[in-house]
């Protein structure tokens, strides 16, 4: 088929990385492949509401570093409105789109797949800080989160000391704790809790106080946001900040950190403080390592639209771009691995 027109849209939360991908995909469309390129706005809302803006090498000009998105970003979720994927294709057709890139996470890949089922044409580039996309080894925003977390934790750390505390640190992670296992594993945390592995409040409390036995009067704990207690263990039940949810029908998450801050106080008597990092997570200027993978997969995006390969999503494999089926990619989380985690626990205490 012939290629003239190619759409580029960014959904869910943003994350440093972003637009590097936009770069990428917009400068070799257009020096290469002479595609017209278009941004969508805000992330699937873009396609509804038909909102884009024609994207040049000036528009991507100088956006390497910066954090965000330059196209905007939401969490809008097409099923959510009556009638949504097909004003969504026959938007698509309007726009006279001969394709289209969705940069996101599992969301905004899940509406890319039920729409190429639906007969467009799309490409799938994975986007998420919690590194939680099944079939690549690694998203961009990922490294950038975790630098941020280590940052964290060691300026922590002098106060933790300076005033003998525990503090609590909660970090994002639904469902997936590799920020908090990379991050804390990188900080030195004293104990680190992720939604995959329940804890029981008892022995992360042990093992502090094993801690302060050998001389050591402050302390850092990491906790995903996910995290939760053993079913029937000490530490009440999954902590959310409200009932309310979002388009996608997840429960917004928080409130571990200070919870798990007043309980361990109440049972050890050491003044325990928490710290909820949020979206600082988020901002700022992509690493190194988040900037080039970005642009890889930028351009990887591209090269899939230009090769008609679509249905599937870039993704970083060993140290090599591949592409897989968008399905593929969203069929499950991919969760810590158990021996990550049995590495990090050797470091508890």
């Amino acid at each position: 088929m012939s290629i003239k027109r190619v759409g580029i849209l960014t959904g869910g939360g943003d994350c440093p990385g972003l637009n590097p991908v936009i770069r990428g995909a917009v400068r070799k469309g257009i020096e290469v492949y002479n595609y017209e390129m278009v941004g969508l706005f805000h992330g699937w809302a873009g396609l509804l509401n038909m909102d884009s803006s024609p994207l040049n090498l000036r528009s991507v000009s100088g956006i390497l570093h910066r954090g965000g998105t330059i196209l905007g970003t939401s969490r809008t979720n097409p099923a959510k409105i009556e009638n949504g994927y097909e004003i969504a294709k026959e938007n698509f057709k309007k726009m006279k789109l001969d394709a289209l890139i969705a940069i996101g996470g599992e969301d905004t890949l899940g509406v890319a797949n039920k729409l190429c089922k639906m007969g467009l044409h799309i490409v799938g580039v994975p986007k998420t800080i919690d590194n939680d996309l099944c079939a690549t080894d690694f998203t961009f925003g990922f490294d950038t989160s975790v630098n941020i977390i280590m940052e964290a934790i060691d300026r922590l750390h002098t106060t933790a000391e300076s005033h003998d505390r525990v503090l609590v640190v909660e970090v994002m992670g639904r469902h997936a704790g590799w920020l908090a296992v990379y991050g804390g594993m990188a900080g030195g945390a004293d104990v680190i809790l992720i939604p995959e592995e329940p804890f029981d409040l008892g022995e992360v409390c042990d093992l502090l106080k094993k801690r302060h036995k050998r001389g050591k009067n402050f302390s850092i704990v990491v906790a995903a946001e996910g995290a939760q207690p053993k079913e029937g263990a000490e530490g009440g039940e999954f902590f959310t900040q409200d009932k309310s949810l979002d388009a996608f029908g997840h429960v917004k998450l928080g409130g571990v950190g200070d919870t798990l801050a007043k309980a361990i106080e109440k049972k050890t008597g050491f003044e325990t403080r928490s710290v909820v990092l949020g979206h600082i997570q988020r901002g700022g200027s992509p690493t190194a390592f988040d900037r080039v993978l970005g642009t890889r997969f930028g351009v990887g995006s591209i090269d899939l639209v230009h090769k008609g390969d679509f249905g599937k999503m870039v993704a970083l494999q060993g140290n090599k771009i591949v592409a897989v089926r968008l399905e593929e990619a969203v069929a499950k989380l991919k969760t810590v691995d158990k021996e990550l985690y049995e590495l990090a626990k050797v470091f508890f205490g």
